[in-house]
């Protein structure tokens, strides 16, 4: 496909209403072949939270934009953040400096990958049926946290757990502070700069270990849209196989999980390869509203007992 073409002052100048700089903003989005999946679905998402930016208008307000003229700061605003959309391919959590998740508002920037994760759908209701009671449950991990988005979900989900959040990135986890500050869990979470769950094996027991960590192989990051690019290649890529991480933390789990503890992993396309790489290993794969079904949970005894034969077995240090 070309490049698209820049619009022109002349095509610009025509534009009045919020309305009329919303089409023109789908209109060349659905163009250029940009790349979505970095929360949004499709270019009507994309062009309405540019407008949100732009305007100041939360999305339940825009329409009172759609008719009016956008005021000279406004309109140049918003042409701006679409440029930099389709011509650097800037996603558009990063150009409007936040994303939602569950209901919920978190800041990113370039440091930590957008956050989008299938665990949003299964921390409600599908995880906590593999364990005690949701007050019962004292302690959780969540293993390569990123902007600590997930962190907080779990945080509000049960509200008598201390929660564990890690990563490798000292940047990633300087975000991840903001966002734990900003939705009042300072006191419950807790972050550390480590690879997996180094720094927290010999400590105590978990009853939940979730994780949404790298996984894309080497060979497929190479493939990948150039917007995709633009975030932390090691929140993405996890070696040759794209299975690094996850031998890692499946090692350091069988000694970090509570006797009746399971971990949670969302692993993209690499089922196959997991029931490869663990063929004796009980894997569960948890629905979701697509039907990609990526999220596998594994209980502790079946860790264990998978792993202590597997002569790769080891601590992951």
């Amino acid at each position: 496909m070309s490049a698209p073409s820049r619009p022109t002052p002349a095509q610009t100048a025509r534009l009045r209403t919020g309305g009329e700089h919303l089409r023109f903003a789908n209109k060349l989005l659905k163009s250029s072949d940009v790349a979505y999946g970095q929360g949004f679905l499709d270019e009507q998402e994309e062009s309405l939270t540019l407008m949100s930016a732009a305007t100041g208008l939360a999305w339940e307000k825009l329409p009172q934009c759609f008719e009016r003229a956008l005021k000279p700061a406004e309109k140049a605003k918003f042409l701006a953040l679409l440029e930099r959309r389709v011509f650097e391919r800037v996603p558009t959590a990063y150009l409007v400096g936040e994303a939602w998740l569950g209901g919920l508002r978190f800041r990113v920037d370039e440091r930590v990958i957008v956050p989008r994760s299938y665990f949003v759908e299964l921390i409600p209701e599908a995880i906590p049926r593999w364990l005690p009671p949701v007050e019962q449950v004292k302690r959780v991990a969540d293993v390569c946290t990123g902007s600590g988005c997930l962190a907080v979900l779990l945080a509000k989900r049960f509200p008598q757990a201390k929660v564990d959040a890690t990563d490798l990135s000292a940047p990633a986890l300087a975000v991840a502070k903001l966002n734990v500050a900003d939705h009042g869990e300072t006191k419950r979470i807790k972050l550390h700069e480590t690879d997996t769950m180094t720094a927290l094996l010999g400590g105590p027991k978990f009853d939940l270990i979730l994780s949404n960590p790298p996984y894309e192989p080497e060979g497929i990051y190479r493939r990948l849209p150039a917007e995709f690019k633009k975030e932390p290649k090691n929140s993405l890529v996890s070696g040759k196989d794209g299975l690094d991480v996850i031998r890692k933390l499946l090692a350091q789990a069988t000694e970090l999980l509570q006797p009746h503890g399971v971990l949670v992993i969302e692993v993209g396309g690499l089922r196959d390869a997991m029931h490869q790489a663990w063929p004796k290993l009980p894997m569960l794969w948890l629905p979701t509203a697509d039907g990609l079904d990526c999220v596998v949970l594994m209980q502790a005894a079946d860790l264990r007992a998978a792993l202590a034969k597997s002569p790769r077995a080891g601590r992951g240090r």
